[in-house]
């Protein structure tokens, strides 16, 4: 294939490339620190763990595949009426200014919309971010300090335990859905920051979320929920597992990035008025990033009706999760915990991933490859993500390439 013959001449020229110059007025050399760097990746990584096969670029898919890799849970891509409403603000839009969050007035277009979409989850105010990993660091890094723990739950997004690292903050994780392990941690390092994801985007599993406010409230801690799978797609009219759950006013943050469900390209927090102000002077992604353009914010402003009401749609999604974990389990796939939208095929070695991944491609159905640093080594995966749009032809199709491939991977 194309992209494994790029890989491997890369391979050939890998001495050459790393003593010469990369581009035109480049050093002649890296340094050998960065050699030493870029050795690992090729060497060790691509030719040695991955067999020369780059276990997120391979196939071209063919004309008639089916996707299962988007995060657009509510397929509002496909809204025509939502890209016409965004565009129009972009073509009609004369004077804007491109500056700094940090800089912006409080009747801004932004600051509105935060103020929208805090209170449709029941928080006092809000942030928008440029991503959703911009606003787990950022928070992270305006919460902790290098005396106070930050207790993560094994399989949280690794933005939060860069946030704790940008604090210099301790980092203590905890069992998976582990609250008695979360407990026993609090009791040796006492109290901090205690951040999870409602829903776990490498298997679809949910927090405990009544539990770990309990834990949160009897320790005096502060409770971080990153909702990023769960903001839209659960809870009364998309709102969320923490609305759904009735726990809005005793969960301290929540944070969530807008390229799932919402469809956009931005991060959130929900936070009273007071930590907003703070936040803004405090947080070094707020401060050093730019703000959304107009046109982006047209975007969301559209979005949150439309997704309060697409009730049918969520239905329809969490009635596809089941069938399809059904279907799984009953072919002997092993499904770890997860009950939600996202289903992953745990494969062990990269290289058993890429097996399992040629063969569902060979197929024409195309999920997503969760290696390292996104799991534990040896902990790969095949993510599939279901979206609201997939038909039930594109679900048949998902579950025959499964049932042909079962003795061909050896799960």
């Amino acid at each position: 294939m194309a992209a494994t013959a790029a890989i491997k001449l890369n391979m050939t020229n890998l001495d050459h490339q790393l003593r010469g110059a990369q581009r035109r007025g480049a050093p002649d050399r890296f340094p050998d620190f960065v050699a030493r760097r870029l050795r690992e990746y090729y060497v060790d990584r691509l030719q040695n763990a991955w067999g020369g096969s780059h276990p997120l670029r391979d196939m071209t898919p063919p004309p008639d595949a089916v996707h299962f890799s988007s995060n657009d849970y509510l397929s509002l891509l496909d809204e025509s009426a939502l890209r016409q409403h965004q565009a129009q603000v972009l073509l009609n839009n004369k004077r804007e200014l491109l500056i700094s969050s940090a800089f912006l007035h409080r009747d801004s277009p932004q600051h509105a919309f935060e103020r929208r979409l805090a209170h449709f989850i029941g928080a006092e105010d809000g942030v928008i971010c440029q991503s959703g990993w911009a606003a787990n660091v950022g928070l992270l890094q305006s919460l902790a300090a290098p005396d106070i723990p930050v207790y993560l739950d094994m399989h949280a997004h690794a933005s939060l335990r860069e946030g704790a690292l940008a604090a210099g903050a301790r980092f203590v994780p905890f069992l998976h859905n582990n609250v008695q392990h979360a407990r026993s941690r609090l009791a040796k390092h006492g109290a901090g920051v205690i951040a999870v994801d409602s829903v776990y985007s490498t298997s679809g599993s949910v927090a405990p979320l009544p539990a770990l406010v309990e834990l949160a409230e009897a320790t005096g801690s502060i409770l971080v929920v990153d909702e990023s799978h769960s903001l839209g797609t659960h809870g009364p009219g998309g709102r969320g597992l923490v609305c759904e759950l009735g726990l809005a006013e005793r969960v301290h943050f929540r944070t969530a990035s807008l390229a799932k469900a919402f469809a956009g390209r931005a991060g959130f927090i929900s936070c009273s008025s007071e930590f907003k102000e703070y936040f803004a002077c405090e947080s070094r992604p707020a401060i050093f990033s730019s703000g959304l353009l107009a046109h982006e914010i047209a975007w969301f402003d559209a979005a949150l009706p439309f997704i309060s009401t697409a009730h049918a749609r969520r239905a329809r999604l969490h009635r596809m999760a089941r069938l399809v974990r059904r279907e799984l389990a009953r072919l002997g796939y092993a499904l770890s915990e997860g009950t939600e939208q996202i289903i992953s095929l745990e494969s062990g070695t990269e290289r058993n991933t890429l097996r399992l991944r040629n063969a569902l491609q060979r197929r024409g159905v195309f999920g997503a490859v969760f290696c390292a640093p996104a799991t534990p080594k040896r902990h790969s995966l095949v993510r599939f993500t279901l979206n609201a749009g997939h038909t039930d032809h594109d679900i048949e199709r998902l579950l025959r390439a499964c049932a042909d491939i079962r003795g061909e991977v050896n799960l």
